[in-house]
């Protein structure tokens, strides 16, 4: 998987459930730039982990989602990104493992990185800011608020192109409440 000479940075996202992650992907396929679009829709919380600590970032990943809950998001509407167009989510537990995570891996993180991100799925990027305010106006009354889970976390290596695909680490920890 990952040598000694392989510095290719591991990317961490949260795991969409299956049903979003299809209904976000053709929303991505429909709206994104054709040459560019070779990734299904994703929530990206680190893009850049260092190769070089890949047994630490696994281990930290796991210890994390043994830990973690299923984590509730909502989605609440459209974000613009200037030259493209998300779908842009809340979710304060997922925020909550992404701080911690941070927390772990400090000293590891680019600049971009240290920073909070905004929650966001990508249907459009690296097209004017024209096309993306139509696409948001075009999209503005079929985007319908909605909500779901985050069931874990996914671990990809960027390549340049497509992402390389690791693993997953699911959430372990119960969040039903139990009734005797």
């Amino acid at each position: 998987m990952t040598g000694a000479a392989d510095d290719a940075p591991f990317i961490v996202t949260a795991q969409l459930p299956a049903d979003m992650a299809k209904w976000a992907t053709a929303l991505r396929d429909a709206h994104f730039p054709l040459a560019r679009n070779y990734l299904k829709a994703h929530v990206t919380l680190f893009h850049a982990l260092p190769a070089s600590y890949a047994d630490e970032i696994r281990t930290i990943l796991k210890q994390e989602t043994a830990q973690a809950a299923d984590a509730q998001c909502d989605l609440v509407g459209l974000m613009s990104l200037g030259g493209g167009t998300a779908l842009k989510l809340v979710s304060p537990q997922l925020m909550d493992i992404r701080d911690r995570l941070a927390d772990r891996f400090h000293g590891l993180l680019t600049g971009q990185d240290s920073h909070r991100p905004r929650l966001h799925i990508t249907i459009q990027n690296k097209v004017t800011s024209g096309a993306a305010k139509a696409l948001q106006q075009q999209l503005a009354d079929t985007i319908r608020p909605q909500s779901f889970c985050f069931s874990g976390l996914e671990l990809h290596i960027y390549r340049g192109g497509p992402w390389e695909f690791v693993r997953e680490f699911k959430f372990r920890r119960s969040n039903r409440s139990f009734r005797s």
